[in-house]
């Protein structure tokens, strides 16, 4: 059963230095034809109007749906509405950038059923937030955790970015320190990831972008671990803390391994049996959506081998692991024999643990995460 959509909306009004999402600058006449091709691709995969789901998400990865204007936002939550039952969701999540909120923004969003805000912070230094490319400043987050607090959305979350060129431990603790005096339920934080199609890969192969060394960086990493469990907002992923109960249900999904939806240009989606990918650029993505209503670039056969390591390689990013009792309630195979000999090497070199209810990541397994997943690649299909 699919519990979960995903609505990507790629418009903003400057691109980041780090940023590789699928975007586009904004334009009023492309976001009209954009939300007129995405309603058609939605009505096309959605069996009938007012399906029932788990979570809403609508971001664009960076580039956050609060970049359209109030007409369009209106319109955007009245097709979910529609197509939605939007008020049987546990969680509705709207990404923002800070500044794009205004208070009619809030109020369209909070009228229309949305539950949650995810803001992409990234750092409280207005010098750093420019040399990003960022066009928001820090008195705008506080401006808009003021406007959503008022308007009845208490549950917040913000992305901070770490391990960025010339930042220090002590600038980071800074920028730490700043984000947890707000109290939030939901924090994320990533170290810089230099993609190419960038203009900080650009400058990275020319020799005038550096990174902190790999140590600075794991250091950032341990001071935010702490701090934020601190502060009585705990890890429960790799990259992602929160106080009991304000988890991610929506991002909860994709580390569960469950289905969801994937609309928009770029955007992925996962159905029973497939990966889906979709067109990213524009005009393509907007003449096929409004064609066939299916602007698909690529579908990946997902067989049940494949099923069975992306089960391990996301449970393992969650702090409880992997429930060994779904595991093999979903799959109908008794975990520990069939990784018998891996969960002996990696409960040996210290890297995992292991009882009759879970597999996870011990303290120091966590920066040999990806070793420790490629562990779970089998050799023969299921």
């Amino acid at each position: 059963m699919v519990s979960s959509v995903y609505i990507h909306i790629p418009f903003c009004e400057k691109i980041c230095h780090y940023c590789d999402f699928t975007k586009f600058f904004y334009e009023e006449k492309m976001a009209d034809d954009y939300l007129i091709a995405l309603e058609n691709e939605i009505k096309t995969n959605i069996v009938s109007p007012n399906q029932k789901m788990k979570t809403i998400f609508v971001g664009g990865g960076g580039t956050p749906p609060t970049a359209l204007n109030n007409r369009q936002l209106t319109k955007l939550v009245k097709i979910i509405d529609y197509y939605f039952d939007v008020a049987g969701v546990s969680e509705y999540t709207f990404e923002a950038n800070p500044g794009d909120l205004t208070k009619e923004k809030i109020k369209i969003l909070r009228d229309n059923g949305v539950s949650r805000i995810s803001m992409g912070v990234q750092v409280f230094d207005d010098d750093m937030l420019e040399q990003l490319g960022r066009l928001h400043r820090i008195k705008d987050v506080y401006q808009n955790i003021n406007d959503l607090i008022n308007a009845g959305i208490t549950n917040i979350s913000i992305d901070l970015m770490y391990s960025l060129p010339n930042q220090t431990i002590a600038h980071f603790e800074k920028t730490l320190h700043e984000a947890l005096q707000f109290q939030l339920p939901h924090y994320s934080a990533y170290s810089l990831q230099i993609e190419p199609k960038t203009i900080f890969y650009q400058r990275y192969k020319k020799g005038t972008l550096t990174k902190p060394p790999e140590e600075i960086e794991a250091d950032m990493y341990e001071i935010l671990r702490k701090e934020m469990n601190g502060k009585g907002v705990f890890q429960y992923e790799i990259s992602n803390f929160a106080k009991p109960g304000f988890e991610s249900q929506h991002n909860l999904t994709y580390w569960n391994n469950d289905y969801y939806y994937g609309f928009g240009a770029g955007a992925h989606g996962y159905l029973p049996g497939e990966r889906i990918v979709n067109i990213r650029p524009f005009p393509a993505y907007v003449e096929e959506a409004n064609r066939s209503g299916k602007p698909i670039l690529h579908v990946e056969k997902i067989r049940k081998k494949e099923q069975v390591e992306e089960e391990m390689f996301l449970g393992l990013r969650k702090s409880e692991g992997v429930s060994i009792d779904d595991f093999e309630a979903k799959y109908q195979l008794k975990l520990k024999k069939l990784y018998k000999e891996e969960l002996r090497n990696l409960a040996q070199r210290g890297w995992i643990e292991y009882d009759q209810r879970f597999v996870r990541l011990t303290e120091a397994g966590k920066p040999f995460g990806n070793e420790v997943f490629q562990s779970f690649l089998l050799d023969h299909d299921l």
